[in-house]
């Protein structure tokens, strides 16, 4: 029976195998992009962001770490682009006040100075800003503010205006000449008035005492009080963009770099302030679900709150599974500080599905030649959904990791369009919308589409530097290492010891394993009822085997009732009501159903990933089925000749002794019974006694009534059941 059981198993699983096989779409890939684009003679710009948190206190760390920078790029031959973000922080709602003069002076004069002669000084904006913050703003080479930022007043902290803190702000405005002289005094100093006059020569800007002096160099056309003598001057990125004093307006980091025209990617290259990292590993393996991306967050603010890190390494290895709970841990990511922690994706083979939204929200991505980024995974995405992704890519991610949007979005919605489009030596990847939101889209030559309609977008890490998604690819962790130059391997972050333990019982190789022991150990507990040892193991080892999986996040109560369920009928058929085999067919399809659905996110495939998952789920069980007919048969050869064990089996009898014992358990012999006459003791309805000699037997009549005292005579004799007759006068 158990061999027919097992033939059954093996019977479902090849017939899933069939049809995982005939269903499976074809193997995923990723767009072909073109070569990159040639490099111009001049040398390469790459861009490096360092942030300056107000209020500002000392200026000597950031000048360390500008340095070093400096110096790497020098060694590279690119021409190096220094953007300093100015940043108020979250909650500080006095824009930035409370720098002393010293302080914003040392780092103007550091900025405008010779050390950074051969690089571009890039001052950028995104908060209004007020105090001495604004010196160093001025002492940029070009300025980019955000169009609703302020700049101003500067002089907020100060009881009142001397000499040399005008000087301070005169000499800076002198250096760079983005700001007019007046102006720059103007925004310290309350108690001036500002005049805005036309000239032939342009506008100038002068204080009523200077409007003398102009007149007799230029042609005045008219004039207009900007500011009057005790209003606090202050100027909006729009309005500092429109009279000249900035350069380029851009509202997130990739606009800046859009409008400086680096890499987007490059800005978060730089290296800590105190020049040394103190990296953490934690790893994001198997189905995400609710608990595991709790896990991962606690254990990355643990990371940064108790032991100080400033480098976190995402090691992702997932094809998602959960995207509400995805996302809720890519926006923590997504809004820390690089300059304070810089966040690093580490893909050695797969970020699929909402995985990917993690991956997107590092800082930077790093990726293995053959890993995935993208694509069909373990969550399926309805139209709500897939919006709902997409519009958290624009507004959260891409703004705060300075990505464009398109590509990332297109992973997520199969029916999105992404072009690769040039800009002299600048490649991009825009959808028509992105490329509606760059400030020139004109600028932008359109060339070949790189996503394929009808599933969502997905690229090996040997393409994705190239289409502008990972920044760099390493064969392993030591290749990481070496490319942030840091001393060690990233400390891991450890989980409990359960969690190791469910990872390693979740392996394909030791669930098979399980399985194996789990079935031969039932079968010899069936022929051995008892003992139990060998059902203890049993049961040790299914429990071990749902219990990995229903921590990993693949199985839940449903599971273990079916297969519970399976058993139970299978018990039935076994021991209870053999027959037809209707209980044996359905606890085999019930034990079968469960063990594939324990090995999986998903009731039935859905997408190309899903099937490969549902392939593999089958491969397992018919390892773990065939393994067990081929231990069946090796134990009912060895077993009963094993020393030991040999004596807790029962052997079947030989041909002698059964029939020894056949005899031995009859109660009475009446064959020789068989012709003889005697005398109905009672009256035979049919059922009765009748005496033979001296001996008095029960026997039954073909049907007829025989009264007592009447003749009969045995006829045939089946056991103890003697049939007679009666004999005829």
């Amino acid at each position: 029976m158990l061999m027919r059981i097992a033939k059954w198993l093996l019977g479902g699983v090849t017939a899933g195998l069939i049809w995982a096989a005939a269903g499976g779409a074809e193997p995923l890939a990723a767009a072909d992009p073109q070569n990159p684009a040639e490099q111009a003679d001049t040398p390469r710009r790459v861009g490096r962001m360092f942030k300056v948190t107000l209020p500002i206190t000392t200026a000597q760390p950031l000048r360390q770490s500008v340095l070093r920078t400096l110096e790497r790029l020098r060694a590279e031959k690119v021409r190096p682009v220094l953007i300093f973000q100015f940043v108020v922080p979250k909650g500080q709602r006095e824009f930035g006040r409370g720098t002393s003069l010293g302080s914003a002076y040392d780092l103007a004069d550091f900025l405008s100075g010779k050390e950074l002669s051969e690089a571009e000084v890039v001052g950028y904006v995104p908060q209004s800003i007020q105090g001495h913050g604004v010196l160093p703003v001025m002492a940029c080479q070009t300025i980019i503010m955000a169009p609703d930022a302020e700049l101003g007043p500067a002089g907020v902290d100060e009881p009142s205006i001397t000499k040399s803190i005008l000087g301070s702000y005169e000499d800076i405005a002198a250096r760079r000449k983005k700001f007019p002289v007046e102006v720059a005094l103007k925004l310290v100093d309350v108690s001036r008035e500002l005049l805005a006059v036309e000239t032939d020569l342009g506008t100038d800007y002068v204080t009523p005492e200077g409007l003398a002096a102009l007149r007799k160099k230029r042609t005045v056309a008219g004039q207009t009080i900007l500011f009057r003598a005790g209003q606090p001057a202050q100027f909006s990125g729009a309005e500092a963009r429109r009279r000249g004093f900035i350069d380029y307006l851009a509202s997130d980091e990739l606009e800046l770099a859009r409008s400086l025209e680096i890499p987007p990617e490059s800005l978060r290259d730089t290296a800590p302030l105190d020049g040394q990292w103190r990296p953490v590993r934690v790893d994001v393996k198997g189905p995400l679900k609710a608990d595991l991306i709790d896990r991962v967050d606690r254990m990355i603010r643990q990371a940064i709150e108790r032991e100080n890190a400033n480098f976190v390494c995402l090691w992702i290895d997932s094809a998602g599974g959960s995207p509400a709970d995805s996302q809720r841990l890519a926006g923590y990511l997504a809004e820390l500080d690089s300059t304070r922690v810089r966040t690093v994706a580490y893909i050695p083979r797969e970020a699929r599905a909402d995985a990917a939204l993690l991956a997107l929200a590092c800082d930077q991505i790093v990726m293995h030649p053959g890993a995935v980024l993208g694509g069909e995974g373990d969550a399926a995405f309805s139209q709500d959904s897939v919006a709902e992704v997409v519009r958290f890519i624009r507004k959260v991610i891409a703004p705060n990791k300075a990505r464009a949007w398109s590509l990332p979005a297109a992973m997520f919605d199969p029916e999105l369009k992404v072009r690769r489009y040039r800009r002299g030596a600048e490649v991009a990847f825009f959808s028509e919308q992105e490329l509606k939101e760059q400030p020139k889209p004109e600028a932008w030559v359109p060339a070949e589409e790189v996503t394929r309609p009808g599933r969502p977008f997905s690229v090996k890490g040997s393409d994705a530097v190239t289409l502008q998604l990972a920044n760099h690819v390493v064969n392993d962790l030591a290749g990481l290492r070496e490319r942030f130059e840091l001393e060690n391997d990233p400390g891991l972050m450890e989980p409990r010891w359960v969690d190791t333990l469910v990872e390693a019982l979740a392996s394909p190789k030791l669930a098979v394993l399980l399985l194996i022991i789990g079935a031969v150990a039932l079968y010899a507990e069936l022929h051995t009822p008892g003992v139990g040892v060998p059902g203890f193991i049993a049961t040790v080892c299914f429990v071990l085997f749902f219990w990995s999986r229903f921590l990993g996040g693949t199985a839940g109560w449903l599971e273990v009732l079916l297969f519970l369920l399976g058993v139970a009928c299978l018990m039935l058929e076994i021991f209870v009501i053999p027959g037809f085999g209707i209980f044996g067919l359905g606890g085999g399809a019930l034990i079968l159903a469960s063990l594939v659905l324990a090995s999986q996110t998903f009731v039935l495939p859905r997408n190309e990933y899903q099937a490969t998952e549902f392939r593999n789920s089958l491969l397992m069980l018919a390892g773990a089925t065939l393994g067990t007919i081929v231990a069946i048969i090796l134990i009912n050869r060895w077993l009963p000749r094993a020393p030991i064990v040999s004596q807790m089996i029962l052997h079947p009898p030989t041909h002698e002794e059964a029939e020894a014992i056949s005899a031995s358990e009859s109660l009475a012999h009446f064959e020789r019974l068989v012709g003889m006459h005697g005398v109905a003791v009672t009256p035979l309805v049919p059922g009765g006694k009748a005496r033979f000699g001296r001996t008095t037997v029960d026997v039954l009549t073909d049907g007829d009534f025989v009264p007592r005292g009447a003749e009969v005579e045995v006829v045939e004799v089946q056991g103890t059941r003697v049939l007679v007759r009666a004999v005829e006068s």
